[in-house]
């Protein structure tokens, strides 16, 4: 496994912590190569250094390396808990995850070692949920389950790791006791641990807790399938082994015949002020729909607005001959932001070659300092271009990051794959007249290198095609994690110049504030200081009958460089799809690295011929893995034809209602200690969560990014497929006296959209039925169940017949949706219910009643010495009796 990229951000004090990262990776490469029998280890690793921080003489120049693409980052949790060691996963089984997450103090504090175990164990458990997909088998919720053999397990894998279940006596864990039950479910209290045993005799698994001396994942044999983990629910009770032979990974490697991995190369990377070139079409292609007027004025919102102070920024146009505009210019103050806009093309004649402007902004870059790696071209296009392939070869070798913008239906095919080779972003823009697409993607170019601080914040995009005298009005919510830079900036298409007011908070008028530039129809306002925390309104007022689209945009920067700001990140689970199965769109908000809670997020998804809008959830059910972490998800699946699909996303955040959360999920084990030799050796118990730090005000504030662009291919026709309810991933079971309880989230009729026709849930005594003879197994009368639409939470409850409900009863449950059609969905989580009667005391007699228990055991003491002196007694006469009669027969 080679080119791993670590990369260190800036927030916290200048130390590397080289040193323990080789340590690390050089033990993680060893410990991997024996955990995957020899198929895998860390061939090299690239570990981007912060460009603030002092140059080296051993530092290199990164080519196409980003923080955003990282693999590995190391950066402070921004509040006093959180040295958890994650991977941010959202994906399905098998789906890679974002990054890990490691903070200084676990790379160079060594109190840390006897919590998560070694470091190079943590980090090949988390690489294993990054890279391949497979989740943790533990569950801190449900830390221990009801097995089949009648007993108490803790909840691992596999069930071989021994240890024992108890309690501490104190918080500092002097001592232990045996667990207490919950007198109403038969099952442990939330006090109950488990301590595993320090010396292991299995050897897995390494996604229970790789602190203890095993060196294997769960494989086929090994596997705990009963255990109600991650893994278990998100696999469908698959071994982690056996989700990593369906990698890609799996199937491209064999085992090697060395006892040991090659040495791991390690290369220090770190970058100076961005450097980027526009390279804009200007043929004959860029006068329809008024695509020049478009682009110019979202290229203008670039440079006066989205790059970042300190970049170095030039221009390129390009139509079958690329020219330089405007060499690579330091973008220092608003003075040459506005030169540099005063150098955009107007032209659109000529015909195509979008090598030609690839090859003029590698001049461009060759003029400032003779070298192309890791500088930066925006290319926007609306045309086709046969002969784009013929400088392939020379952008790879370039180490140049290309982002590509397609506008209009007909932008050449082999965008995405300039992109995709160079590590850029992706972007289309259609020709709608009420379609923002081109401001967004350029609005998507933000800085990517972990600077919080500095990175433009999206705040409002907003556009309206008017009919007549008409208006665009809305309102934008400032938050205190932002204010500073605030710019409002309104685009129009006619020579009449609309009317413009904006309000603050407090009602301050700064309609006449606005700078107009009548050139490129465009007027901006630049808020000084730090913008008033709260709702600004804006109205954009049409004075004449002409129909045009307005657009206002309004972005701004941290409020302050000792807090980040909330940010929000869009993805798709795919960049490229043949139709034939439902993409999953996912939005990350955040603060810092604190997942966000409580936000109302809308995606959109434009395609040439429609436009889609449906909310994201963060319910823990369909495309969202874990409830509550920050990450919202849905389904598009409503494909129209062949083509490029844009997506964009709206957060709204309100008062009192959305809060800071701690990440959840993919994380490595805190463990509460060992036993060994009949004692424990407790660890520190983990800090609590500071419902002051989790309920910081973030008060209501409203964001809007652009998450890429999905390509379909292989499409007959512009008829979407009919896709079935999507999987219930969260049924769980309960049985209360003689009934058992059932509840899940809704699926859809399509998906996680509308509501399914019917449900089939079925039972059994084995969990192992249910997996592999789903068919098999006793069907439950449904009848009465009218489903709900999706998204809400379904109840069924009933007497199960023919099973005699008694203490340690184990039913197993799974179920599936089906529409209208009877397309049936995949199978559903299986859940365990199972009957435990509680524990009940024994009751003691009325004390005037009883008798002393001293003197009752004295009692039966002498009571039991004089019943032996008696037998003695008697053994002794019989035998003197017996022996003098015997005499007396002699004589």
């Amino acid at each position: 496994m080679s080119h791993k990229v670590f990369s260190v951000t800036e927030n916290g004090k200048e130390y590397c912590g080289c040193e323990e990262k080789k340590e690390m990776v050089r033990g993680a490469s060893k410990y991997l190569f024996t955990a995957s029998a020899k198929r895998f280890y860390i061939k090299d690793v690239k570990i981007l250094i912060p460009a603030t921080w002092e140059t080296q003489p051993n530092y290199a120049r990164p080519k196409t390396e980003s923080y955003s693409e990282a693999d590995v980052i190391i950066a402070a949790p921004y509040m006093n808990y959180g040295n958890d060691p994650y991977t941010l996963q959202y994906g399905g089984c098998g789906e890679a995850g974002r990054y890990i997450h490691l903070t200084p103090d676990f790379l160079i504090d060594d109190k840390f070692l006897q919590i998560y175990g070694p470091r190079e164990r943590v980090l090949v458990h988390e690489w294993a949920h990054l890279r391949w997909g497979v989740y943790d088998e533990y569950n801190e919720d449900k830390p221990f389950y009801f097995a089949p053999d009648k007993s108490f397990e803790a909840t691992r894998c596999s069930v071989d790791i021994t240890g024992i279940m108890a309690e501490c006596k104190d918080p500092q864990c002097s001592g232990i006791k045996p667990c207490e039950v919950d007198q109403v479910t038969g099952s442990p209290t939330k006090k109950c641990q488990f301590f595993p045993d320090k010396k292991q005799r299995t050897t897995s698994s390494i996604m229970f807790y790789q602190g203890l001396n095993i060196t294997e994942f769960c494989n086929q044999d090994s596997h705990n399938a009963e255990a109600p983990n991650m893994q278990n629910k998100m696999c469908k009770s698959r071994s982690v082994w056996e989700v990593i032979e369906q990698s890609k990974d799996f199937k491209a490697s064999v085992p090697m015949n060395e006892n040991a991995p090659p040495p791991t190369t390690f290369t220090y990377l770190q970058g100076g002020d961005r450097v980027i070139c526009l390279v804009l079409d200007v043929s004959s292609n860029m006068m329809i729909s008024q695509r020049k007027e478009r682009l110019q004025q979202a290229a203008e919102l670039f440079i006066l607005q989205f790059i970042e102070t300190g970049s170095f920024l030039g221009i390129v146009q390009f139509n079958s001959e690329g020219k330089i505009l405007q060499e690579l210019t330091h973008i220092e103050d608003d003075n040459s932001r506005i030169t540099l806009a005063n150098h955009l093309p107007n032209l659109a004649e000529g015909g195509l070659n979008i090598c030609e402007g690839i090859r003029t902004a590698f001049r461009v870059f060759r003029n400032f300092d003779q070298m192309t790696y890791g500088d930066e071209i925006v290319l926007a296009t609306a045309g086709e271009d046969n002969g784009l392939t013929s400088c392939m070869s020379e952008v790879k070798e370039s180490g140049a990051i290309i982002h590509t913008i397609a506008i209009g239906p007909s932008a050449a095919k082999e965008l995405e794959v300039l992109s995709g080779i160079t590590g850029g972003l992706q972007f289309s823009a259609t020709d709608s007249p009420d379609s923002n697409g081109l401001i967004d993607a350029f609005a998507g170019i933000c800085s990517t290198g972990g600077h919080f601080f500095n990175q433009t914040i999206q705040l409002e995009i907003a556009r309206k095609k008017t009919q007549g005298k008409d208006w665009l009005n809305g309102t934008v919510s400032v938050d205190r994690t932002v204010g500073n830079d605030t710019v409002f900036v309104v685009t129009w298409e006619t020579m009449a110049t609309p009317a413009i007011y904006v309000f603050s908070p407090s009602g301050q008028d700064y309609s006449a504030d606005f700078v107009l530039d009548m050139a490129l129809k465009e007027s901006h306002l630049k808020i000084p200081g730090t913008a008033e925390v709260g709702d600004w309104h804006y109205n954009i007022d049409i004075i004449n009958a002409t129909s045009q689209t307005l657009t206002m945009t309004v972005t701004s920067r941290a409020a302050s460089s000792s807090q980040p700001p909330v940010t929000v990140n869009a993805y798709m689970n795919k960049n490229s799809a043949n139709a034939q199965s439902p993409i999953k769109v996912y939005a990350e908000v955040s603060k810092g690295y604190l997942p966000v809670l409580g936000a109302k997020v809308t995606a959109f998804i434009e395609s040439d011929t429609n436009k889609e809008e449906f909310q994201l959830l963060d319910n823990g059910a369909g495309a969202d893995i874990i409830k509550n972490d920050g990450v919202y998800s849905g389904y598009f699946f409503k494909f129209n034809g062949n083509g490029r699909y844009s997506l964009k996303v709206k957060v709204q955040g309100s008062e009192k209602v959305t809060k800071l959360s701690f990440r959840k999920g993919a994380r490595a084990y805190y463990i509460p200690g060992y036993h060994e030799n009949g004692y424990i050796f407790p660890n520190p118990q983990k800090p609590p969560v500071s419902e002051e730090d989790l309920q910081s005000d973030l008060g209501s504030f409203t964001r809007t990014t652009s998450g890429g662009v999905l390509v379909v291919t292989g499409m007959t026709g512009s008829q979407s497929p009919n896709f079935p309810p999507c999987q219930i991933t969260d049924l769980d079971a309960n049985i209360e006296g003689e009934q058992v309880s059932l509840s899940w989230t809704a699926p859809g009729e399509h998906v996680d959209q509308g509501t399914a026709s019917n449900y089939e849930i079925r039972m059994s005594a084995t969990c192992k039925e249910l997996k592999d003879h789903f068919e098999n197994a006793i069907l439950i009368n449904m009848s009465g169940l009218v489903p709900q639409e999706a998204g809400k939470r379904e109840y069924f409850a009933f007497k199960p017949e023919g099973i005699v409900l008694k203490n340690g009863t184990i039913i197993y449950f799974a179920a599936r949706a089906a529409d209208t059609f009877s397309i049936k969905a995949d199978i559903s989580n299986i859940a365990q219910a199972t009957i435990m009667l509680p524990y009940i005391p024994a009751v003691p007699e009325d004390p005037e009643s009883t008798i002393d228990i001293t003197s009752l055991a004295l009692i039966t003491v002498f009571s039991i010495i004089g019943i032996c002196i008696i037998t003695f007694w008697k053994i002794c006469c019989w035998d003197f009796l017996r022996q003098k009669k015997f005499n007396n027969c002699l004589l």
